[in-house]
């Protein structure tokens, strides 16, 4: 099983000016670079400072002239928000930059905030339709001229330029959770991302089963990897209570993400205050304790004994999320402990 790492800029307040922001990121990322990860993965969102990204591509452009081994993964692009042309020219510059390491993951979308402002106000939980027309119609662009004629797009004989450095596709993932997702995702021959996120180890299992009934229902193709994704946090076996800061810093990153979610409250200048915790009053999922136990915290023991599960299991990639709304200095320690002490129980 190889390690991942899926990195955003995050802004909770002023005080921190997204150029530091940028910065830390680089750090980040070329920390796991050296650490002996396989990817680094950042995704796509809009007008959020707790989730800073309208577009991956920027970033693991400058990232690909910073590192050499790395692979760079746009995870994930938005399918609504882009044109299939825009979508295959895009990744494909990417791969020529970065000589041959860009990897893309593509999702239907969350946010009704998003789609409010830039798919005009078509339904997020429709986003699913978008998906299922860009995967195929990027791949026929890649090798060559290719008209579209779709329910969403349509387009005369048109073809990616450049084209990628991977033949005869580069590789292309896509964000699962239901059955029929993961089902698209096998049949199409893309890998498959799936996060748990505040279910434990037991939803891990069930997107496994997800999974392998997909890949069983289609012979015909090779059998695609697997990443999943969690939010991560290694701390020293000399803190006993060093679980507690990141737990209680992921509650705060759900209950925003659900304040986004929710889309019930206009952001002020990108900022959009946490749910306060009274609505989850009786929901457990989100008190530290439970998060100490679902989201992947632990010492660096703690951590190997989970992760072997997850390889047993049959896990190819695990993705240590970072984005936890802790300060710089606890994500660069913990991602240190993580390489010095975790990485090497499983080379």
């Amino acid at each position: 099983m190889r390690f991942s790492l899926f990195v955003h800029m995050e802004r909770w307040d002023e005080e921190v000016g997204h150029r530091q922001l940028f910065e830390n990121l680089s750090e980040l990322a070329l920390m796991a670079e050296a650490g002996g990860f396989g990817t680094v993965w950042i995704g796509e969102h809009h007008s959020m400072e707790y989730t800073i990204s309208p577009s991956p591509m920027p970033l693991l452009a400058y990232l690909a002239a910073k590192t050499s081994t790395i692979r760079l993964g746009a995870g994930t692009i938005i399918a609504p928000f882009w044109n299939p042309i825009r979508a295959a020219g895009e990744c494909a510059l990417l791969d020529v930059i970065s000589d041959g390491r860009m990897e893309v993951g593509l999702a239907r979308g969350a946010y009704q905030f998003e789609f409010d402002r830039l798919a005009g106000g078509l339904s997020a939980r429709d986003g699913g339709k978008h998906l299922r027309e860009l995967v195929p119609a990027v791949r026929a662009l890649w090798q060559g001229d290719y008209a579209h004629d779709g329910e969403i797009w349509q387009f005369p004989t048109s073809t990616s330029v450049p084209k990628p450095v991977q033949q005869p596709t580069p590789p292309m993932w896509i964000a699962a959770r239901d059955p029929d997702s993961h089902d698209f995702a096998v049949a199409q021959g893309c890998n498959v991302m799936v996060t748990p996120l505040m279910k434990g180890d037991e939803e891990v299992v069930d997107l496994k089963r997800k999974f392998d009934t997909a890949v069983a229902n289609h012979p015909e193709m090779a059998r695609p990897e697997l990443m999943v994704l969690r939010h991560t946090h290694v701390h020293s076996p000399g803190e006993p209570d060093g679980w507690r800061p990141a737990a209680e810093a992921i509650g705060r990153f759900y209950r925003t993400f659900d304040a986004w979610f929710g889309n019930q409250t206009t952001p002020r200048n990108g900022f959009l205050d946490p749910s306060p915790e009274s609505k989850f009053a009786g929901r457990p999922e989100f008190e530290p304790e439970s998060l100490h136990k679902t989201a992947m915290i632990g010492t660096p023991a703690e951590v190997i004994e989970r992760l072997r599960t997850y390889q047993e299991l049959g896990v190819d990639e695990y993705s240590f999320w970072i984005d936890t709304g802790l300060p710089h200095e606890e994500k660069r320690r913990s991602l240190e402990l993580f390489i010095k002490e975790v990485v090497p129980a499983f080379q």
